[in-house]
This record gives structure tokens, C-alpha cells and sequence, in this order.
């Protein structure tokens, strides 16, 4: 029990006598008084069960310093390397958000839209029976009365009346969720 009290009491003595100024050597350089503390404790630890390892003529303040030194060292090559990785990381951030803000300014959302609305068009032209297509084709791509186009077909103006409402209701209903959109941007276009 005694020597345990001994051993307790020398490394209190040793660990308040070095605690300070070597504190202060570790903070100097990694500028961290939290890491600089956790640095000497981590040394006087390691030499603390070296010690019985250690030649009886080992300067114990030259030891400790070197193990502090050296851990700092450790401290400030890791830093070294999760800085390099964060500024990485950052440059990688930097570069798709630089990528993201020049997509954007270059996007022109009316084009995109009308790229869009001009597919749902073909796709619908191409779903319609061939005499509808061809009707409203003639209608609205040849700018061709519906008494024209009666005339040219051999149909009444009630049948060519029909497959125009019947297209047009299809068209509705494909382009209702850009109806809205195609109002707002005919608008804008206007002033």
C-alpha cells in the first residue's frame, strides 16, 4: 500500500512539475491549449509505463519533451491531412456548386418548357386516329377552314367539326398541367 502512495505521489510530482511549461511548448505549435494538455498527458502516460523500460540515466525532462514534440508533431500532420481532405472536399463542393449557379444561368426555362410542351404534342399528334391527325393538321398547321377542309376531304362540316373537338380534348387533356404555365409566360411575353 505504501509504495502504491509512493508511486501515486511521484507521478503527481512529475506530472505537475513539467505540466506547465510543457503545456505551453505544445500549444505554441498546435495552437490548441485543449490539444496541447492532451498531448502532454498522452506523453507523460507513455512514459509513466516506460519508465521500468527506460535506462536508469534517462533524462526524464529531454524524454518527455521529445515524446510532447513528437505528438504535436503527430497532431499537426493529421491536421495536415484532414485540411487537405476538407479543402478537397471543399473544392469538389466549390466546383459542382460553380457547375449548379452556370447550368441555372444558362437554362432558359421558356425553352425548356416549350421543348416540352412540343413533345407532349408530337406524341399526342402521333396517338390520334389518322383521319383526326390529318383534320386537325390541316387545321391548325395549314391554317385551313373547316369548310376547306369539308370541301378537300369529301366530309361534312359536322364530321370535320367533331375530330377537331375530339383532338382538341385530348390535347387539353395532355397539356392541363402546362395550361396554366403556357397563360402565365404569354402574359410575360406580352409586356
Amino acid at each position: 500500500m505504501g509504495e502504491q502512495r509512493t508511486e501515486s505521489s511521484l507521478f503527481s510530482t512529475l506530472f505537475d512539475q513539467f505540466r506547465e511549461p510543457f503545456i505551453l511548448f505544445a500549444n505554441s505549435y498546435v495552437r490548441d491549449m485543449a490539444a496541447a494538455e492532451d498531448i502532454y498527458m498522452e506523453a507523460i502516460i507513455q512514459y509513466w509505463e516506460k519508465r521500468k523500460e527506460l535506462p536508469a540515466d534517462t533524462n526524464i525532462p529531454g524524454y518527455l519533451l521529445t515524446s510532447v514534440k513528437n505528438k504535436a508533431l503527430n497532431h499537426l500532420r493529421h491536421l495536415t491531412i484532414r485540411t487537405d481532405a476538407e479543402d478537397q472536399l471543399y473544392d469538389h463542393r466549390q466546383r459542382e456548386l460553380n457547375f449548379r449557379i452556370s447550368s441555372l444561368e444558362s437554362c432558359d426555362p421558356s425553352e425548356l418548357f416549350t421543348i416540352e410542351v412540343k413533345e407532349i404534342i408530337r406524341k399526342t399528334l402521333d396517338e390520334l386516329p389518322e383521319q383526326t391527325r390529318t383534320i386537325f393538321f390541316k387545321s391548325r398547321y395549314e391554317s385551313m377552314t373547316n369548310r376547306e377542309i369539308a370541301a378537300e376531304l369529301d366530309l361534312s362540316i359536322k364530321t370535320i367539326e367533331f375530330h377537331i373537338s375530339k383532338a382538341l380534348k385530348l390535347f387539353r387533356s395532355r397539356l392541363k398541367d402546362y395550361l396554366p404555365l403556357l397563360m402565365v409566360l404569354t402574359k410575360i411575353g406580352e409586356l
